[in-house]
Formats: C-alpha cells, sequence, structure tokens
C-alpha cells in the first residue's frame, strides 16, 4: 500500500474538476475531470478531498484507460484506504468511477492531461451538456 500525502496548499495548483447539478434525475455522468498528469498516485488525492463530503468516503476508484500509470491495489488518502483496479476496455473512452460504500458513485470521463486549454474546455462542457 502506499500512502500519500496531500500537497501542500501554497503549490497545489487548481483542481480541474466539474460536477453536474445536484438532480433527483438519474444520469449517465456526475462530472468531468481533466487531471494534470497520468499519475494516479499524485492526480487521485486532490480529485477525492474536493467532492462533497455528503457523498461519504470514496473507498474504491476503478480507472480505463490503457495511458493511466499503473498504480498498487490501494492507497492511503486522508488516513483513509482507497482501493484501485485499472481496466482498458477498447470502446470505452478514458474515464474513473468513483465508489462510495452505501451511496453510489460517481463516472467521470477523463480530459487527456495533456490536452490544451482550447481542447478540454468544449469536452468538459459537453460532458455534462453545458453547451458552453
Amino acid at each position: 500500500m502506499i500512502t500519500t500525502a496531500p500537497p501542500s496548499p501554497l503549490l497545489r495548483p487548481l483542481l480541474r474538476l466539474r460536477l453536474a447539478a445536484d438532480s433527483a434525475l438519474p444520469r449517465r455522468l456526475d462530472g468531468v475531470w481533466w487531471p494534470r498528469s497520468y499519475d494516479l498516485l499524485a492526480e487521485l488525492p486532490p480529485l477525492l478531498a474536493a467532492l462533497p463530503r455528503a457523498r461519504g468516503h470514496i473507498a474504491g476508484v476503478t480507472v480505463n484507460g490503457a495511458s493511466r500509470s499503473t498504480a498498487p491495489g490501494r492507497i492511503l488518502v486522508a488516513n483513509q484506504v482507497v482501493r484501485l483496479r485499472r481496466t482498458v476496455t477498447v470502446h470505452d473512452s478514458d474515464s474513473v468511477v468513483l465508489l462510495s460504500a452505501g451511496q453510489g458513485r460517481w463516472d467521470l470521463p477523463v480530459v487527456p492531461p495533456d490536452s490544451t486549454e482550447e481542447a478540454a474546455e468544449p469536452l468538459m462542457a459537453a460532458a455534462l451538456g453545458d453547451g458552453a
């Protein structure tokens, strides 16, 4: 198991995450994430820290994408164990599924880290149906 410390607040870049508005209606996507690198050990702790606490502790993360770095089976984030699973499905785009025991799951498509802002912004807006 790998233990990660949160980045220093002074050095932490802004998280590139958009979450869908709360709704009673079911939806296919819960947000969209644009990490700064392919390194899961560096990128997951800030992502998990940014999620609303009302959705509970994220106990598992499934990452879809051949381009993701390999990761251990679990990591310790904020003194809680998070299990990691990586899948590679040819027909699916890069995505991450965050699992919260008793609270459900978050489905987030992942914009490639090396995307330019001009390329990433329309992808992020389209994923949530912003129309921007």
